[in-house]
This record gives structure tokens, C-alpha cells and sequence, in this order.
């Protein structure tokens, strides 16, 4: 008999997290994408980002039915590239299985407005979230990615760091919003459906 997945288990807290750099200078960047999402998702449940843990910006929710274990909303404040401590830290107080995480990012290697959900797998080369498979100790972590690769698609080389880490210009501002919502929509879909049938319906 296949074992059952924690997604599988009945109530139970999750978590989706947002990658990105904290403070006023990175807050409208490509790679702050995740913060974005997050921070959407945050506003059509009502719910605070505000309270300080494991070096994250969290806020939670408790669902009305007793069976739910509720959710948080997380916003790791310890830069891209050491994402995963703050995530560590979060997964062993809340005693969260890595499958009950969404983790929410930018892909350069996807153009703008794209959207790619997967239940695991490698990072991709995304530092961020090889710092989270790293300090979870586990690739079975769900994820959503965000193009934001504009038309003529990233630049190689010493230059993909400052591509990243630059603004949308004027004319791609449109299309991200429509992504963020987009996205907000996605995780709705994984909170309330699981991470196959958001894939089915947004990985188009």
C-alpha cells in the first residue's frame, strides 16, 4: 500500500513562504517576486505580516474548523541566499513537514507572466531555494516560480545577478501584476486542493 503523503493527512498547519530580500532598495525588484505573492495572499485572508520568528516576518491564520491546523505566511528576513535557516528554524518550533510548505519564488529561466508549480525536485540553480533544500535536508518541498525573464530574456554571465536584482521597466509593470494575482490565486488553489490539482489548473 503507498504510503500517504502529509498533504494526504487531515488538517495539520502549512505555511507559504516568499523568497526574496528584505528593505525598501529590493522591495519592487525581479527577484523579490515571492515577497509579492505573499504579501497578496496576505491581503485578500486578512492577515498580518508583522510578528518577528526565526529571523522570518510571519503572520498566521487559525481556520474555523477544528480539523485545520491553521497557516502562516512567511517572509524570510535573512536574505536570498540563506533562506533556508529561517525556514529550518520555522519547520522544527512548528513541527512542519516539508511537503506542508509552498515556497514561492522568480525564475529567471521563465519569461515573464509564466507560472510553474512542481510537488519537489532540484533547485534549479535558484540560490534561494538551495538553501532551503538544503537546511530542510529534503527536495520534497512544494514550490511555485515566477517568470520574470523580459522579451529578450536574461543576460548571461556576471550580468544575471544585477538583472535580477533590477527593476521591471514600465512597460512589463502590467504584466506582473497580473501575475501576482495570478499567483495569490495558485496558492489559494494549493491550500485548498493540494499541490496536483494546482498543478493541473496553473501550469499552463
Amino acid at each position: 500500500m503507498q504510503q500517504e503523503s502529509p498533504e494526504d493527512w487531515p488538517g495539520g498547519l502549512r505555511a507559504v513562504v516568499g523568497l526574496g530580500n528584505p528593505g525598501d532598495r529590493y522591495r519592487d525588484t525581479r527577484h523579490n517576486l515571492g515577497f509579492r505573492v505573499v504579501a497578496e495572499l496576505a491581503h485578500r485572508l486578512g492577515v498580518t505580516i508583522d510578528r518577528l520568528e526565526c529571523n522570518a516576518l510571519v503572520g498566521s491564520r487559525s481556520e474555523e474548523e477544528p480539523a485545520d491546523g491553521g497557516l502562516l505566511l512567511v517572509l524570510p528576513q535573512t536574505y536570498m541566499n540563506r533562506s533556508g535557516n529561517a525556514l529550518r528554524c520555522l519547520a522544527e518550533r512548528h513541527d512542519l513537514d516539508p511537503e506542508r510548505l509552498l515556497v514561492v519564488y522568480d525564475e529567471v529561466q521563465l519569461p515573464l507572466g509564466r507560472l510553474r508549480l512542481r510537488s519537489g525536485g532540484s533547485p534549479g540553480g535558484h540560490r534561494g531555494m538551495e538553501s532551503v533544500v538544503e537546511s530542510l535536508r529534503s527536495d520534497r518541498v512544494p514550490r511555485l516560480r515566477l517568470g520574470c525573464a523580459g522579451e529578450a530574456g536574461p543576460p548571461g554571465g556576471d550580468e544575471l545577478v544585477d538583472y535580477v536584482l533590477s527593476l521591471f521597466d514600465e512597460t512589463e509593470l502590467e504584466a506582473v501584476e497580473e501575475m501576482v494575482a495570478r499567483a495569490a490565486d495558485a496558492c489559494e488553489a494549493w491550500l485548498a486542493d493540494g499541490i496536483d490539482a494546482a498543478m493541473n489548473r496553473y501550469n499552463q
